[in-house]
């Protein structure tokens, strides 16, 4: 039998075991959530500072997005058009994949200046077209009434009148051909000099040019290129005159050269800066489109319209040497496969053309191509300054002199006008003598004087004629 002091002491033991259990269990429950807490604070205070980096991170790219939206868009869009726009950089590295929202922009701007300038040439080509046809009509009706009227006075008003009209002619014929319409004439196979004085007689100050031919005689331009190089040298004339003083001359120089004929133009103007001069070299090469919008306002179309010719009809313009003048050199390449040859003596050039200063013995000067009777009707662009006066030649048909060797040209056969006899042999005619040219009113004068003085012989005679006597 188990005494109770025993018992007591057994309990006793027991409960002190338990009391240490319990009390270690405890004390590990509290380290355990006294780490736990450790781990809670850690967690926190990570998530505190992830939380303030990400609201840095948002703020710094809501900033760039404005940026964007605001500063560099806006930018890039304007450079489209100018391209001495700066477009600003992203704020920081939060905006380094906003490139490829600028690339995107770029490439839809581009594509939608595209779209409007074709729309704006379409419609400017229908406007200039009925504008073409209409000064074709006005011309028709005032060079009528310059064969109806013999007044000097009202001569010279419609020589002037015609003149006006012929600019702005010109000016509607370039802007169509910037927009992409056809040059407007067909001509026939035409006198290279014919068609550089086409040229000029479309100018303001047409007086101011002066003409060199060296060509050979009977140098000529097919029929599809005659327009083209007319427009193309009016163009480059009208910068040289624009550009330089009124008291100075611009030079026109015709050459032969080895791929064709070349047509330098030099005046004694300001000249261009290094950066004009490129960008003016590479919109008369034609090699890359031009958009209505980089014309400038008002836009400048000359060296536009200058590009679309040198493309469609493979011609060649140079603005990369300066004039020994001070100013501008322009040189026009017409290639060979433009040339043709036309013979002089049976489509001599016009009488407003510059004489060539290329002569070769048995070859006279022409003779005017106006009949004896017929009044000459001389348009302004005839009174530029003449070149120098050629050595005087053997007459078609004349034997040269003794010692004389005879041209190329006295050896082929020749088609030759045949005078009436008077006895044993033919009168030897001399070479017409050189005008010198006059101003607009003086041929206008003169015109109306002469057409005065014919129809009073046409009346004398007429009236003689029904003289019962």
């Amino acid at each position: 039998m188990i005494e109770i002091p025993e018992l007591a002491v057994g309990g006793l033991a027991a409960g002190t075991l338990s009391a240490f259990v319990l009390g270690g269990g405890l004390l590990r429950s509290r380290r355990e959530r006294a780490r736990h807490q450790d781990e809670i604070r850690s967690l926190r205070s990570e998530l505190d500072a992830t939380r303030g980096e990400l609201d840095r991170a948002a703020a710094a790219f809501a900033a760039e997005v404005e940026h964007l939206a605001l500063k560099r868009m806006p930018a890039e869009a304007t450079r489209s058009t100018h391209p001495h726009v700066r477009v600003p950089g992203p704020l920081g590295p939060a905006g380094a994949g906003t490139d490829a929202v600028l690339d995107a922009l770029r490439q839809a701007v581009a594509q939608e200046r595209k779209r409007v300038d074709a729309a704006a040439r379409a419609g400017m080509r229908g406007t200039t077209r009925e504008i073409q046809a209409a000064l074709y009509r006005l011309q028709d009706v005032l060079r009528g009434l310059q064969q109806r009227y013999d007044d000097p006075e009202l001569a010279q008003t419609l020589y002037a009148l015609d003149h006006e009209n012929e600019q702005s002619l010109r000016r509607a014929q370039v802007a169509a051909v910037v927009c992409g319409a056809w040059v407007g004439l067909a001509r026939e196979e035409s006198h290279l000099v014919d068609a550089v004085t086409g040229g000029q007689a479309r100018l303001v100050g047409y007086h101011r040019v002066q003409v060199l031919h060296h060509l050979e005689p009977g140098t000529a331009l097919v029929s599809h290129a005659v327009e083209p190089v007319a427009i193309i040298v009016a163009e480059l004339l009208d910068n040289a005159l624009r550009h330089s003083s009124p008291d100075t001359s611009v030079v026109v120089g015709l050459e032969r050269a080895h791929h064709g004929v070349t047509v330098t133009v030099d005046d004694a103007g300001v000249g261009m800066a290094p950066d004009e001069r490129e960008s003016a070299q590479r919109m008369v090469a034609g090699s890359e489109p031009i958009l209505l919008s980089d014309l400038g306002d008002p836009p400048r179309m000359g060296l536009a319209a200058i590009g679309q010719l040198t493309r469609q009809f493979d011609l060649s313009v140079d603005l990369s040497s300066p004039s020994p003048y001070g100013g501008v050199r322009a040189v026009l390449l017409i290639k060979n496969h433009l040339l043709c040859t036309i013979d002089p003596t049976v489509l001599p050039p016009s009488a407003g053309a510059a004489p060539s200063t290329r002569q070769t013995a048995g070859h006279e000067p022409r003779p005017d191509r106006a009949q004896p009777d017929e009044p000459v009707r001389q348009h302004p662009a005839a009174a530029h300054e003449p070149a120098a006066a050629p050595a005087p030649a053997a007459a078609p048909g004349v034997p040269p002199a003794p010692g004389v060797p005879p041209a190329d040209g006295d050896l082929l056969p020749q088609r030759r006008r045949h005078a009436p006899l008077q006895g044993a042999q033919t009168a030897r005619r001399a070479p017409a003598p050189r005008i010198p040219a006059r101003s607009p009113e003086e041929s206008a004068a003169a015109l109306g004087a002469l057409q005065s003085a014919t129809n009073a012989a046409r009346q004398a005679a007429a009236t003689e004629g029904n003289d019962p006597r």
